[in-house]
């Protein structure tokens, strides 16, 4: 079955009708060809100026938060590993310290520098990334505990 081709009246494609629009005369696309790049080019002058007030604004947050946070920032760092430790210890029942030489024989500190060469293999082999960014606190709580354990 085909099918039938449309005929339309005379009226179809008038102005306005259905949808049609005639086309413009090329005067008028110049203008709006014209106008269309005098609109552009302020957007990309708009688009510079927010990139440099960016460039800028990064650049001052970078200093002064060095500058101005460095103290908090370490506070922050800190606290997060030794709370996990605290925790650790809690739960695990000070065995950093006091090892129950079950298995292995070695005291606290070469107990921790054993564990202190996995997290660095761990470093080495998978680097420093979302996945691996806990083994770095990891390091860190090894080495205040090897720190404490040589007191």
């Amino acid at each position: 079955m085909t099918k039938k081709k449309e005929v339309h009246s005379k009226h179809y494609h008038e102005k306005g009708r259905n949808g049609w629009v005639p086309t413009s005369t090329s005067d008028e696309l110049n203008d709006n060809q014209e106008q269309l790049k005098d609109d552009l080019n302020q957007y990309v002058k708009e688009l510079e100026s927010y990139v440099n007030d960016m460039e800028g604004y990064i650049h001052n947050s970078n200093t002064s938060c060095v500058n101005d946070n460095f103290s908090s920032v370490l506070d922050v760092v800190t606290k997060e590993v030794t709370d996990l430790l605290k925790k650790k210890n809690k739960d695990y029942g000070n065995t950093a310290l006091n090892p129950p030489q079950i298995f292995s024989k070695l005291n606290s500190s070469e107990a921790l520098c054993a564990r202190l060469d996995d997290k660095l293999s761990r470093i080495k082999n998978k680097g420093i990334n979302d996945k691996t960014e806990d083994t770095l606190d990891d390091v860190i709580g090894y080495l205040l505990l090897l720190k404490m354990s040589l007191r």
